[in-house]
């Protein structure tokens, strides 16, 4: 489903006590945001980054209790080196610029991926996030880095292998919750699946996004480019969320 940002129907009457509790973004467009313009696509990211600072503390004003973005993927290594190598510096520039409005607004760091394949310039910005905003109690922003749908359940089934390997487990005890328990996610709890995805840029697939954890999300896809979103976007796509009918496979009873 689809609005456009300069539709004068928009609503952004959000119903606070029906926010959903994880939302998950595909950040797509920035090179195409600043194709539009005329500009190199390393001024996109830098651009999406403060999208990023803005649509977090929307989030965490609405009392969302994870929001998941989905930074860096293990395919995005095939674009140009140049590309990559501006990509790989963000992390540097943003938690610098952003951790101290983290810590005002009680927002915690996460982040989930292959962080050991990163630059150690990289791993290192990272891990001092999560560090200094460990003590946070709010919402959680966890950030997809290095991450891969499919090579995280490979990475998970091969660590299930390993527990029935030394006898710690029988195949007849895997079931969804052992699953979910190998994955990524599994730290985040209760909030592990997202309720919402929103995916940016008028693309309609999850690329390799939370393969298990997506399966009764609700998928909202916007037409704008990720570095022109703003917080009344991500108001609309909660109310879009919240006109939905989710019945999870079974069927709701009309009360009479």
């Amino acid at each position: 489903m689809f609005f456009n940002k300069k539709s004068p129907s928009k609503s952004t009457e959000v119903d606070l006590t029906r926010v959903p509790k994880h939302i998950a973004i595909i950040m797509d467009g920035n090179g195409r945001w600043a194709k539009s313009k005329g500009l190199p696509r390393v001024a996109g990211h830098q651009q999406g980054m403060e999208v990023v600072k803005k649509i977090t503390i929307a989030a965490s004003d609405l009392n969302v209790k994870v929001l998941t973005l989905y930074a860096f993927s293990t395919e995005n290594w095939k674009r140009p080196a140049k590309e990559v190598g501006f990509l790989m510096k963000l992390p540097t520039r943003f938690f610098d610029t952003f951790v101290p409005d983290l810590i005002k607004n009680n927002v915690k760091v996460s982040v989930m991926g292959y962080i050991d394949q990163l630059p150690l310039e990289t791993q290192k910005a990272v891990e001092q996030a999560v560090e200094q905003t460990k003590n946070n109690t709010g919402m959680i922003l966890n950030f997809a880095l290095n991450y891969g749908g499919r090579a995280e359940i490979v990475t998970g089934m091969q660590n299930l292998a390993q527990q029935i390997q030394t006898g710690a487990l029988q195949p007849e005890q895997i079931d969804e919750q052992r699953i979910s328990d190998v994955l990524m996610t599994a730290s985040l709890n209760s909030y592990r699946d997202p309720e919402l995805l929103i995916r940016t840029s008028g693309e309609q697939r999850i690329s390799n996004f939370l393969l298990w954890q997506l399966a009764y999300s609700e998928m909202v896809f916007l037409d704008q480019h990720w570095p022109d979103l703003d917080a009344e976007d991500l108001k609309q796509a909660i109310v879009i969320y919240q006109n939905r009918d989710r019945r999870f496979g079974g069927i709701k009873e009309d009360k009479k």
